[in-house]
């Protein structure tokens, strides 16, 4: 548990300066058992990135209980990495029962506490009970996977004085941590783990599919190490199961191993318990590419991985380039074109490092128009492309080749008005192509296998109202859903695809779970990285706004775009490096990277990159 504070190293003498300050404040929580009573909010301190590791002081002798609940909270929002001095504001007993790796809960801001609980109030006593309450914003639980939540938080720490020595200490505590949203900010970040879809391949070759897991970790505590063990303990529960690992059941580091680190030549070894006659080089091919995708996030310039075993036997090792062709991963896949409608309703295109504003038609019937269509998806290999025309009524499939012709359509709906018909399409890495009808009567999710396949209608438990908008991944193991609910909220929601395993069950959308809580007009999305979407909503009461959003529902550290009035569709790829696209009540305009929105073309309408 952690009241909100400043980071950054103190000298001695500045953090009693600022236990006195904020004494009043933290140790009027603490009250003999107390159920009730006026609160007031600890002050939430702004978050300061620095490199700079902070460690926690140990109690001081002598502490009243009011000095060791503040020096323990302090120490929660350090940088220590087995939690050390914050175990020292415990007894014994209550320092071997703690496991504060089991949750981390985020508050909007720090602790509230009780205020009757000052120094020298109740100190006389052997015996204080400290209540601890706030309004939750997110849980991270042992796995170190985010979920959103809300409610309030109270939490009992009971404080007892030692009768031999005289010293107060902590001997009644939960498990876990709780700190607030500025504290965990500077304490934690996200970071992707990366396993393989269990149901799909991509590529001529049949590359297994890479899927992101976003979980997060103590930024400053050995989180290359942190992330490695993460790995290899294998997927959160809510991804596990649609995705696999190439470690084996067991697989960990070995003992004593800590702060992995890039060597001058930015390569990574990692010792793991394996013997080499356990390990077969196409799966220690896959194991290596697992963990480059994943620490790459931590460092960008890492270009080869080699894994070790038992006896310091070298398993393999696996360079950049080739991790790259081992597997398919959506981020590194740069699209060739941009593609949108024009004022005749055709599909035009134009080069996605096009520093100017023309386009020509593709080539193939969506070209060539008559169909007046409405949106495109262009699957990921460029080859093929459907799109909703017939005002809404019909998706056709082609290829983007000259000759040919649009055919009959592969879907139909037969809603009331265009806005209750098709929604645009969305291709995965597979091939498959999905479409929501929206259709009030009859509202489906349909995919159709390698585009051309008889449309499979996919069921979506638990959905909390009608689907409006479908983007799926890139990976093919999840999918975004813009859902129109029955309180006139348009929420989004993550699902996880589960494909037919044999069972005849069919395939599924499941696991739905809110990825922008706070927007409740959600209007346009985009997948934007490997676990990220680019969303255009509202909050309550609020004006249109863009953001990224993660598919663990968190909000990630840094700007968001530019501002833009009036967006209807968004377009963004899993290359981040890619410029953004919209259409907007100036038409299609892009934002290249350190710039300022540019308009594209006037006339045009529902811009998309493959996908």
């Amino acid at each position: 548990m952690a009241a909100d504070r400043e980071g950054g190293a103190r000298r001695r003498s500045a953090r009693a300066a600022a236990y006195a300050a904020l004494g009043v404040v933290l140790l009027a929580g603490c009250a003999s058992m107390p159920d009730s009573g006026d609160l007031r909010d600890v002050e939430s301190t702004p978050r300061q990135d620095t490199g700079v590791r902070v460690f926690a002081m140990p109690p001081a002798d002598g502490a009243g209980p009011g000095e060791i609940m503040q020096g323990f909270l302090e120490a929660l929002t350090s940088d220590d990495p087995g939690y050390d001095t914050a175990r020292k504001y415990l007894t014994a007993d209550a320092a071997d029962r703690w496991r504060p790796e089991q949750s981390t809960t985020v508050l909007a801001n720090g602790p509230t506490i009780e205020t009757d609980c000052r120094p020298g109030g109740r100190e006389e006593t052997n015996s204080v009970t400290c209540l601890l309450a706030g309004t939750r914003v997110a849980t991270v639980d042992a796995q170190q996977a985010y979920q959103p939540v809300d409610g309030s938080y109270r939490k009992k720490l009971h404080l007892t004085k030692d009768a031999k020595s005289g010293q107060w200490r902590i001997d009644g505590l939960p498990d876990g941590v709780v700190m607030g949203k500025s504290d965990f900010q500077r304490n934690y970040t996200s970071v992707d783990k990366y396993y393989f879809a269990s149901n799909a391949a991509a590529g001529a070759g049949g590359q297994p599919v890479a899927v992101a897991d976003p979980v997060f970790v103590r930024s400053k505590v050995d989180p290359m190490t942190q992330m490695v063990r993460s790995l290899l303990k294998g997927p959160t529960t809510w991804l596990g199961p649609v995705v696999r690992s190439s470690f084996p059941t067991g697989t960990a580091l070995q003992k004593g191993v800590s702060d992995l680190a890039p060597d001058d030549q930015n390569k990574l070894t990692v010792p793991l318990n394996l013997k080499a006659s356990r390990v077969a080089a196409g799966k220690c091919t896959e194991m290596a590419t697992q963990v480059l995708f994943t620490l790459r996030n931590l460092a960008p310039t890492l270009e080869s991985v080699e894994l070790r075993g038992t006896g310091d036997d070298r398993l393999c090792e696996l360079t950049e380039e080739r991790a790259e062709s081992a597997a398919w991963h959506g981020s590194s896949k740069r699209p060739e074109y941009l593609y949108f409608l024009d004022g005749k309703r055709r599909v035009v295109r134009m080069q996605t490092g096009s520093t100017g504003t023309g386009s020509v038609p593709v080539p193939g019937p969506l070209g060539e128009g008559g169909k007046g269509l409405r949106s495109v998806a262009v699957s990921r290999d460029e080859h093929t492309a459907a799109g909703v025309g017939d005002e809404g009524r019909s998706l056709y499939v082609t290829s983007l080749a000259s000759g040919g012709s649009f055919g009959e359509p592969q879907v139909t709906s037969v809603g009331p008005t265009p806005e209750q018909r098709l929604t645009t399409p969305s291709w995965d890495a597979r091939g498959d192509l999905w479409v929501a009808d929206r259709d009030p009567h009859r509202p489906r999710l349909f995919v159709l296998d390698q585009g051309v396949g008889k449309p499979e209608p996919v069921a979506v438990p638990d959905l909390p109202g009608q689907i409006t908008d479908a983007r799926v991944a890139a990976d093919g193991a999840r999918i975004a859903l813009v859902v129109a609910e029955k309180d006139g909220k348009q929420s989004l929601y993550i699902g996880r695809i589960q494909r037919d395993d044999g069972t005849g069950q069919g395939i599924s959308v499941d696991g739905l779970r809110s990825a922008a809580p706070d927007l409740e007009q959600v209007s346009a999305i985009s997948w934007a990285g490997d676990s990220r979407l680019l969303v255009v909503g509202q909050e309550q009461g609020g004006v249109q706004q863009m953001r990224y959003v993660q598919v663990d529902g968190s909000t990630l550290d840094g700007p968001a775009p530019g501002a833009l009035t009036s967006v209807k569709a968004i377009a963004a790829s899993e290359d981040e490096r890619v410029p953004l696209v919209a259409y907007s009540e100036d038409g299609i305009v892009r934002l290249p990277s350190g710039a300022q929105w540019q308009k594209v073309d006037k006339d045009g309408t529902a811009p998309v990159y493959p996908g």
